[in-house]
């Protein structure tokens, strides 16, 4: 079991570790806090300072922070829909701030990374009349419709289905093959995202490969931004598909 003077020895190893990689520090204290949590050890002011240097800001314990870290959770924190409110990580709020700068952004983050919340937290602020989310599956599509619908649907209409007429505000969701059945009926899309994006390579997708490609130049030519999002890829290969767009490697892990 950890006691106080272990603890602080833990804590002076990553803090000098975060000067040489930030990275593994990352998942030292990731590791500490599961300890931490295990054995049901309250967190410290300089455990929480840690949090913060790593910007694992969602993991502040604001109860026993310092004035800086409890400063960090309400300058990091957005409203996500619904009411809800969370604290992002440090990258979460920077590429936040790049979508809502109105960039085109493909992005590469591991899948802990909360590529959702921030898609719900732009939704939230800026509040665009249509956006088209196109998912690799109708189990995913499921479980974004679930989501989204929880957060959003007291403004928007949730469109999964060519059946469905448009209303004022909309937020569509469907997998590529449905897409042509959209091609005809949008005018215009404030927010395209496109979930694993990769998968328009033949490399990845062979047969559905195709659908998807002609879905993202489709609907590209009305989309006022663009938003796609993938798991570690090291680079963005020139390609009529993401022409113009921002690529952002995120290796910004929140779990071991």
């Amino acid at each position: 079991m950890i006691d106080m003077i272990d603890l602080f020895e833990k804590c002076h190893e990553i803090n000098s570790l975060i000067r040489i990689n930030e990275e593994q520090a990352r998942n030292e204290v990731i590791l500490l806090l599961d300890i931490m949590s295990k054995k049901d050890i309250e967190y410290t002011p300089i455990v929480n300072k840690l949090i913060r240097d790593v910007g694992l800001y969602p993991y502040i314990k604001e109860d026993t922070a310092d004035w800086q870290e409890r400063y960090v959770c309400k300058a990091f924190s957005e409203e996500i829909g619904g009411g809800e409110v969370r604290v992002l990580h440090r990258e979460q709020s920077r590429l936040l701030g790049e979508l809502l700068s109105g960039a085109d952004i493909a992005v590469s983050a591991p899948t802990s990374f909360g590529k959702s919340f921030v898609i719900d937290a732009y939704i939230s602020i800026k509040q665009p009349k249509t956006v088209v989310i196109i998912v690799p599956t109708i189990a995913l599509m499921d479980e974004t419709r679930r989501r989204i619908s929880a957060k959003f649907s007291r403004k928007y209409k949730i469109i999964t289905s060519a059946e469905q007429s448009l209303g004022d505000a909309n937020i569509l969701i469907f997998p590529q093959e449905r897409a042509p059945s959209y091609f005809d009926k949008l005018k215009s899309i404030d927010l395209l995202v496109i979930d694993e994006f990769y998968k328009a390579s033949k490399d990845f997708d062979k047969e559905r490969s195709p659908a998807l490609i002609r879905a993202i130049l489709k609907f590209s030519e009305i989309a006022t931004q663009r938003y796609f999002l993938a798991p570690n890829i090291d680079e963005l290969i020139d390609d009529v598909i993401t022409e113009g767009m921002e690529f952002l490697k995120l290796d910004f892990n929140t779990v071991w």
